[in-house]
């Protein structure tokens, strides 16, 4: 115990009060001497010298639940808006974000100003982003605008909000008057990009500055020789660049060389692997080529990748009708079935996949748990004899089958369900 410690517990608060300044001239952001020092100055009834302490750990620490009690219990009767304000912070580092929505609410209706309810407003808006509720952070963006207009960062907010709602043209409109009525000169690069989301290529060339941003432009133009010399030209400086490969890749696409696109793909991939980029571009390609069976492939990695399972389920499914021998393709569609709860169609594809590879341990096992879930013991015992063949040693094997084997020899449901499931799944 440092002397600091022994002072507090003898309850002489004065001298540990000027010890910890000691200590914190040292280590001037160490939270434990903060949160000391601010529980000694309530204690001393120093609450100015509280609220700096509390505030500091803030700074250095901002999900510190007990600064935020701490300041909220000290302007509880002093100031309402920092009350507040300081207490929709706690609610939100809680994940109780209706109550955090109303506590800025109500900062904004204690704030002296309105500039000074301009970090509750920020704080509103973000929190109604962040759920969704994007027609009220448009609104609450607006006020803002109102008393921070030369903050580029509101007509970004809306900007973003705008697309999400009303589409890229509102959202372009947005961006337009920040430039041109604040001359945000950032917005340029910003607004090319947006130009070429809503198919305006020319307008994006003449407000790029950035070379690849502007051979995108041309690309999108049909100018594609024009854009690739500016690729060309950058080359030595964007090797690492996935942007760059991804142009390239697009402009070898456009001219039908399909084995130089697939290299720049490569390329990007390397630098981006979990991008769904990789997969749309290869599945166009594919397309091209009249490859339909990886066409589908890849739209279904494209899909997984987005979060559209189902979709990236249906792009399986597609692929399996131009080859349903894929060992992995069977698999994958398997297991998509599978954690979709449809474990019956699921099977149906798991019998597929030991047909195709006899040798299959997954699949073998998928169909000896299933067919012991509807209560097909024997058939269940076919699949663990098959499994021990391949690998005696499965702990699987050893977990189930002399269970199972009792139950199909002893029960009296074993020769009804040789009947009636009997004969094979087919796909």
């Amino acid at each position: 115990m440092n002397l600091a410690e022994q002072l507090e517990q003898n309850e002489k608060y004065d001298e540990a009060y000027a010890e910890y300044k000691k200590q914190l001239a040292a280590k001037p952001s160490d939270v434990e001497i903060l949160t000391k020092l601010g529980h000694l100055a309530l204690i001393l009834d120093k609450k100015e010298d509280a609220k700096l302490y509390y505030a500091k750990i803030l700074e250095v620490d901002p999900p510190n639940i007990l600064a935020h009690e701490q300041l909220i219990d000290i302007f509880v009767h002093e100031d309402k808006f920092k009350y507040y304000l300081l207490r929709g912070n706690m609610h939100a580092l809680q994940q109780q974000m209706s109550h955090a929505r109303n506590d800025y609410k109500k900062a904004i209706d204690h704030a002296k100003t309105p500039q000074e309810a301009l970090p509750a407003r920020y704080l509103y808006a973000g929190l109604c982003e962040g759920q969704g509720k994007y027609t009220e952070a448009i609104d609450e963006y607006l006020k803002i605008s109102d008393y921070d207009e030369k903050n580029p960062t509101v007509f970004l907010k809306l900007a973003e909000l705008y697309e999400k709602t009303e589409g890229l043209s509102s959202a372009i409109a947005t961006l337009e008057r920040g430039l041109k009525d604040n001359g945000f000169k950032e917005f340029e690069e910003i607004l090319a990009g947006y130009y070429i989301r809503n198919s305006q290529p020319e307008k994006a060339y003449e407000l790029a500055k950035n070379e690849l941003t502007k051979a995108r432009a041309l690309f999108d133009m049909g100018k594609n020789d024009e854009g690739y010399e500016i690729l060309m030209k950058v080359k030595s400086s964007n090797s690492n660049n996935k942007i760059f490969h991804s142009l390239l890749a697009q402009y070898y696409f456009q001219k039908g060389m399909y084995e130089e696109a697939f290299k720049e793909i490569d390329e990007f991939a390397k630098l981006d692997p979990n991008s769904p980029l990789i997969y749309q571009m290869k599945a166009l390609i594919y397309e091209q080529q009249g490859n339909s069976f990886e066409e589908h492939i890849n739209w279904g990695k494209y899909n997984i990748l987005k979060g559209e399972k189902d979709v990236a389920l249906n792009e399986y499914i597609t692929a399996y009708r131009f080859n349903d021998s894929n060992v992995d393709l069977i698999e994958t569609i398997a297991a998509l079935l599978e954690a979709e709860g449809d474990k019956t169609k699921a099977c149906e594809f798991y019998e597929r996949l030991a047909d195709v590879d006899p040798k299959n341990k997954l699949a073998l096992e998928k169909l000896a748990d299933f067919r012991e879930s509807i209560g097909d013991n024997y058939g269940a015992l076919e699949y663990l004899d098959r499994l021990k063949e391949i690998d005696p040693r499965s702990q699987f094997v050893k977990d189930n089958y002399e269970k199972i084997k009792d139950r199909a020899e002893n029960g009296s449901f074993g020769s009804f369900f040789k009947k009636i499931f009997g004969k094979r799944m087919g796909v």
